[in-house]
């Protein structure tokens, strides 16, 4: 591990702005899943900022949020500094999120080297992704790659993007050797049906694309100009402001209306011709929806997970999740019900089979254009 005098150029962002609606009702707009502890006493975004303390010193983290949850993010967060967790005006895609967090980074360090990272994954396995991660920075550091973290894949899985890899390289002369093998980047892959994804998990050449990137300041820079320069030119724009957070706010709020919605795997990534993939091997799971809880809890004889206190006859295979306040829990009793989520709050219940999970989004679109029942959103 690096001792604090070797971190001072590096940086993480981790992004955090998502609405989280696949988990709705426990997810809202002021209090969405990455700022839940659903997994133990600890937020998803708590653990990703403690996860990457050891390498990299709090003053250099950066939260990219909105500006319904700041406040909230502030206060799980109090070893960062105020400034540092930055709101964004409206969500506009991770492109704009990534060049605001440059813009950040360079306003500090010019010779910066930044990680962005999602919030919200779950990565059990702490000392062997901080090695990867601080291998990363080291590679992102020498030159002009950009570096992406990919997870080898365990299963066929349909709702993950791929990252199909190339040939293992070489270190650098002159360069430490790394602990962490790297890959040239061939392509990135949309999310495949399950033949497609069996066969590149059988061949061995593809890993995960869990949004995990790593590149200098001037490396992603050099990006946006190439292959975004409008987005280069808002990050020039940004980068004056940057270190004066009302100023920054000001030229966000006008700016970001009219910023193009795009992610940053369009935008760059499957442009780019100096990708370079990190082998991700620990333990990695993308919550993406309530049916990944299922991985995380222990089930009964009948695959039933559940955090509450729940009766069955004949159920199986259902996930059953009780956030009500304590004062207001009942006993919850199931009779025939099979591969069914079923989540009770005080103030609404999901019932819904688990392969419709991806569809809890579209309920909660729903919800928002009811007059009445908007406020569940």
């Amino acid at each position: 591990m690096k001792t604090q005098s070797d971190v001072k150029d590096r940086f993480v962002i981790i992004m955090a702005g998502g609405r989280g609606e696949r988990f709705w009702p426990l997810s809202r707009e002021k209090m969405p899943k990455q700022l839940l502890a659903l997994l133990g006493k600890k937020s998803f975004l708590q653990e990703a900022v403690e996860r990457v303390l050891p390498l990299v010193p709090a003053k250099n983290i950066f939260i990219i949020t909105n500006a319904a949850q700041v406040a909230e993010v502030r206060k799980q967060l109090p070893k960062l500094p105020k400034d540092n967790v930055v709101a964004e005006p409206m969500g506009r895609d991770t492109c704009a999120a990534v060049t605001l967090g440059a813009a950040l980074v360079g306003a500090r360090s010019t010779t910066g080297v930044m990680a962005v990272l999602p919030a919200d994954h779950v990565i059990p396995e702490e000392k062997k992704f901080q090695q990867v991660l601080s291998d990363a920075f080291d590679v992102a550091a020498q030159g002009q790659a950009i570096v992406t973290i990919g997870i080898k894949p365990t299963e066929p899985a349909t709702g993950y993007g791929y990252i199909h890899t190339g040939a293992e390289l070489p270190t650098p002369a002159g360069a430490k050797k790394t602990k962490t093998t790297f890959f040239k980047a061939e392509r990135f892959v949309e999310k495949p049906d399950f033949q497609r994804a069996l066969d590149y998990v059988n061949s061995g050449q593809y890993r995960w694309n869990a949004g995990m990137f790593v590149w200098s300041f001037v490396t992603i820079t050099e990006g946006l100009q190439k292959h975004q320069p409008e987005m280069y030119a808002a990050c020039q724009r940004w980068f004056k402001a940057a270190n004066n957070p009302s100023k920054l706010a000001k030229v966000l709020a006008k700016e970001y209306p009219d910023i193009k919605k795009i992610s940053i795997d369009y935008a760059l990534m499957e442009h780019a011709q100096n990708v370079i993939v990190a082998d991700g091997v620990f333990e990695w799971d993308d919550f993406g929806s309530w049916t990944a809880l299922a991985r995380h809890l222990k089930a009964d004889p009948e695959g039933n997970c559940a955090v509450a206190d729940f009766i069955h006859v004949d159920a199986a295979r259902n996930i059953i999740y009780d956030a009500r306040t304590k004062d207001r829990r009942t006993p919850i009793a199931v009779v025939g019900l099979r591969d069914s989520i079923l989540v009770q709050t005080d103030d609404a219940v999901l019932l819904a089979h688990k392969s419709q999970a991806q569809k809890v989004k579209e309920l909660v679109r729903k919800l928002g254009e009811d007059a009445k029942l908007k406020g569940l959103v």
